[in-house]
């Protein structure tokens, strides 16, 4: 969070400023493999670690982008800022350390969750290119949104089908309409809308970059809204 954060000003006073936030992402990997031998499992259980997975992740496909091409300034400032603020929330969370209910025990479960993160990451990324497209309107950008939205939404998709397969081994049943798994169909619509939309030519460009811009805040509400606010049986 600190390097993030230290990049950010790095940035307003034109200094280099990238490395901090490789630095940044080498250190909160370090801390999420540190989690992950002290538990004995993938650190993807409460707030805490799962911000600190999605800033991370979210650093890993930006730099993947920047190999494919060089984004402006103003797209890793605010990456940079938002993993930042993602980090420092996490610090006020408590880390869950308590042993695994049984329902948790096992890897449908931690690759249910692992796809739903690494395809958040991939989302808010696409929302952050979606603003440098309607600031600076490069085509390319927007090529960008969209192939971000398209692997995220691929991955939620293989998500939503481990999920499945974990819910009937934990409760017998494929679905227990809960509100977490509304929101979860909610997501998975709107995303898919997006795709749909961007093959007709009045919604290409401009309408759908907007459209994958906005989905960050549908992705917010759908993990941390519902996860806060709403009971269910992903909140653990």
């Amino acid at each position: 969070m600190i390097a993030s954060a230290i990049s950010v000003v790095l940035y307003l006073f034109g200094a280099e400023w990238r490395p901090l936030i490789y630095a940044g992402f080498l250190v909160q990997s370090g801390y999420l493999i540190h989690r992950g031998f002290e538990l004995g499992r993938i650190p993807l259980v409460g707030v805490h670690d799962t911000l600190n997975f999605l800033a991370a992740s979210m650093v890993a496909f930006a730099i993947a982008i920047q190999a494919a091409r060089k984004q402006k300034k103003d797209f890793y400032m605010m990456l940079a800022l938002l993993c930042a603020v993602f980090t420092g929330f996490a610090l006020f969370q408590t880390p869950y350390a308590t042993p695994l209910p049984p329902v948790l025990k096992t890897y449908w479960f931690e690759l249910h969750v692992a796809m739903s993160f690494l395809s958040y990451a991939l989302f808010w990324i696409a929302a952050l290119l979606g603003i440098i497209y309607l600031r600076y309107g490069e085509a390319e950008v927007e090529r960008l949104q969209y192939k971000s939205i398209f692997v995220g939404y691929s991955l939620f998709s293989l998500s939503m089908i481990l999920g499945v397969v974990w819910a009937y081994l934990a409760w017998g049943t494929y679905w227990l309409w809960t509100p977490k798994e509304l929101w979860t169909s909610l997501l998975w619509l709107y995303y898919g809308l997006y795709l749909h939309a961007r093959l007709w030519n009045r919604w290409s460009g401009r309408p759908c970059a907007v459209l994958g811009t906005v989905g960050f805040g549908v992705v917010l509400f759908t993990y941390l809204g519902v996860g806060l606010l709403m009971k269910s049986s992903h909140s653990f």
